[in-house]
């Protein structure tokens, strides 16, 4: 197999930081980014978008992703949670790591409290695979993040036949671009921030370029394989997350193999699980007032604004809505996702 050179700094949980040295693999991946399409970034200086097998990948992050495509190899109890940007990871990531861990950790003493989602569940395109096998070693199972579409997954992750999981959630587009929006006026990665307007920023959107866009070939790709593999892929919506937490946490323990148990579901813990995960909650947090993710360069604070349904009522112009109503159900006809515009 091939590997990552030694040459990386990290941080907290073998994050990478900065890529000092190279890939064994660098000049193919430096050959597959000659040839592919790029789009310059709209909203950081420098910077630029690769479209690889259908997807647009920030060229900053297109070596890890294609190295976990090609290297990552799936324990039976893995679990990932994929996601397109925005679509409530951060939210995810911090109920299922309290689902998974409850029996190690209270929620007066959970991890929850003096590190931020990300840095517990972190996205596996940022890990130094080389060391993967040392991460949460003591841990079973292993829980990462990704936001790789589904045809970007590594194969022993798509397997039918591993036992790992993957649970996926999706949000309204319109409360995603919202949310991508006001994200992208923070996020830089040390990058300098070019100015960008909401109309241009939309465009883009709509024609899919965005992080790991499209968003409609995104959701599509999981929804279609949760429903050959519902055994293996659980495909969640933000929106009836919110609108029942406590039902779609009880499903989510289900799946994952870490059900509650009569007596925990007689005490409430369901019920005190979501209020402690909700984003307003999370928000409160020390840690998610004045920390940093370690290998983005940002504010913790960033990864919480609202988290409310139909926000981009109070955004999106008449014509935005307009015509993203009708694009989204174009994109959407083949399927049963849909979403409320009431």
């Amino acid at each position: 197999m091939e590997t990552l050179s030694r040459n990386i700094t990290k941080g907290k949980n073998n994050v990478v930081v900065a890529a000092k040295g190279e890939y064994d693999d660098l000049d193919e991946v430096e050959e597959i980014m000659k040839r592919v399409q790029k789009k310059e970034h709209p909203t950081i200086e420098g910077n630029s978008y690769c479209f690889y097998n259908g997807f647009w990948i920030s060229n900053n992050l297109f070596k890890g992703v294609i190295s976990f495509q090609k290297h990552y190899v799936a324990n039976d109890d893995d679990i990932v949670l994929a996601s397109c940007p925005k679509s409530g990871t951060t939210w995810l990531k911090a109920l299922t790591f309290t689902i998974i861990n409850r029996s190690h950790f209270t929620l007066s003493n959970t991890p929850l409290l003096v590190s931020n989602p990300h840095d517990l569940v972190p996205e596996i395109s940022l890990i130094d695979l080389h060391t993967i096998d040392d991460y949460h070693h003591k841990n079973s199972p292993r829980l990462f993040s990704t936001h790789n579409a589904y045809s970007l997954l590594p194969l022993s992750l798509k397997n039918n036949n591993s036992k790992c999981k993957i649970v996926y959630i999706c949000r309204n587009p319109l409360d995603l671009f919202v949310s991508l929006w006001y994200f992208s006026q923070k996020f830089s990665g040390g990058e300098k921030i070019k100015p960008h307007s909401l109309d241009l920023y939309f465009d883009n959107f709509c024609q899919g370029i965005h992080a790991f866009g499209p968003f409609w070939n995104h959701v599509l790709e999981f929804w279609k394989a949760s429903q050959e593999m519902p055994h293996k892929i659980l495909f969640l919506k933000y929106e009836d997350l919110k609108k029942d937490n406590v039902f779609f946490v009880k499903r989510l323990a289900d799946f994952l193999g870490f059900p509650f148990s009569l007596e925990e579901e007689q005490q409430g813990m369901i019920e005190e699980i979501s209020k402690f995960c909700s984003i307003e909650r999370m928000k409160s947090f020390e840690i998610n007032k004045v920390g940093k993710h370690d290998s983005l360069s940002i504010p913790n604070s960033s990864f919480f604004r609202k988290g409310k349904v139909g926000d981009w009522r109070n955004i999106l112009t008449p014509q935005m809505v307009d015509y993203g109503k009708k694009l989204i159900q174009e994109k959407f006809r083949d399927s049963n996702i849909s979403f409320d515009f009431e």
